[in-house]
């Protein structure tokens, strides 16, 4: 009897605003200014098709994971690749599998006894300017455009019109869950990244001071490999605590897209043990300064101290389930990971609505 066989891809919705739209006065591109929650956005929305000649049919930019690469940086690459767009990524839609047999038509079973399946897993995305691509160009890596055999035609449509042209159900299912992401404010959200430092020599090691113990090879290999994840979500503004295992982390990736590092005092562990709350204030002063403005902003801090921001964060999550991504008890995360955090303004203050864990792989 044979195996099952899976084969990993991952995609998205590139989505942007239409000239026509209400509020965008000709304006295509990212979410118009004065735009606000009591416009219907699915009116203003166009999201983008490809046509694919080996299978005459119309479906979402996605492809194979290649070696060594996570779902997340094979979806900006495919997308970038199938659409000729630069883009970033946005909250998290899901994933659907199919039997491989089924590629191409209308109708795809969910499973497959033997032989492959396709699993692909897709986000929200957005166009992002050249400027932007061209400092994410070093931390990313290269996009090469999908040649003619692979993809000839792209299409930008109105969300009713797409679900109309859409070939497959399973694409059909992606963009319901696209609508609903839509109708809870995810054109409206802003990112910020929460990264622990890489891993730092031992405490009881170390002769020097504490704020000057550094990460150690493999903290600087974590944060090498987590400059690949980070550069999909386009982070413009990179902040850190001024402590050395903090800056060391970041300061690749500063580097890299030659984004320069801003420093904040209150976010270092002796800061945030004299004075939890001057801790926090600094800190969610970022994140009003990231949800007013246009800006992803990376934030760098150590390990007692973003234990300290999620029992914040928690009662600001749209759900309870949401919330319990934010873990209670010590590590929190990894060293040399991050978080990224998918924050929306309501009447109430800002409300975080998708968090999506962010590790590298280091081989």
């Amino acid at each position: 009897m044979s195996k099952t066989r899976t084969v990993e891809a991952a995609g998205g919705i590139l989505y942007r605003w239409r000239k026509d739209g209400p509020g965008t006065n000709g304006a295509t591109g990212s979410r118009p200014a004065g735009w606000t929650a009591d416009v219907d956005p699915l009116n203003g929305l166009e999201v983008c098709l490809v046509h694919r000649p080996k299978y005459d049919d119309w479906s979402w930019p996605k492809g194979k994971l290649e070696p060594n690469e996570t779902f997340r940086h094979a979806a900006v690459r495919e997308i970038g690749e199938e659409t000729g767009c630069h883009v970033a990524l946005g909250p998290y839609l899901g994933d659907v599998a199919y039997p491989m047999s089924s590629e191409g038509k209308k109708t795809r079973g969910s499973s497959a006894k033997s032989g492959q399946v396709k699993h692909v897993e897709y986000w929200m995305a957005t166009v992002i300017d050249s400027a932007d691509a061209r400092h994410l160009r070093d931390a990313f890596g290269p996009v090469h455009p999908a040649d003619l055999g692979e993809i000839n035609d792209v299409e930008w449509l109105p969300v009713t019109a797409a679900r109309r042209k859409l070939t497959h159900s399973t694409d059909r299912d992606i963009l319901a869950l696209f609508v609903d992401r839509i109708e809870e404010g995810a054109a409206a959200a802003h990112t910020v990244l929460i990264v622990r430092h890489g891993k730092a020599e031992s405490r009881k090691l170390w002769d020097g001071t504490e704020e000057n113990r550094p990460i150690t090879p493999k903290g600087a290999a974590d944060a090498y490999a987590l400059n690949r994840e980070l550069a999909c979500y386009n982070p413009t503004r990179l902040v850190t605590s001024p402590w050395m295992r903090c800056q060391q982390t970041i300061q690749m990736l500063s580097w890299q897209t030659k984004r320069p590092m801003e420093y904040v005092e209150a976010l270092t562990e002796d800061s945030f043990a004299a004075d939890p709350a001057e801790t926090w204030a600094a800190f969610f002063a970022q994140i009003q300064q990231t949800v007013g403005s246009s800006s992803t902003t990376a934030i760098c801090m150590h390990r007692p101290v973003i234990g300290g921001m999620f029992d914040r964060l928690r009662p600001m999550c749209a759900t309870r389930t949401l919330g319990k991504q934010l873990a209670a008890k010590s590590p929190y995360m990894p060293t040399g990971s991050a978080l990224a955090l998918f924050w929306i303004s309501t009447p109430h203050g800002p409300r975080i609505i998708d968090i999506q864990k962010v590790l590298p792989l280091v081989y």
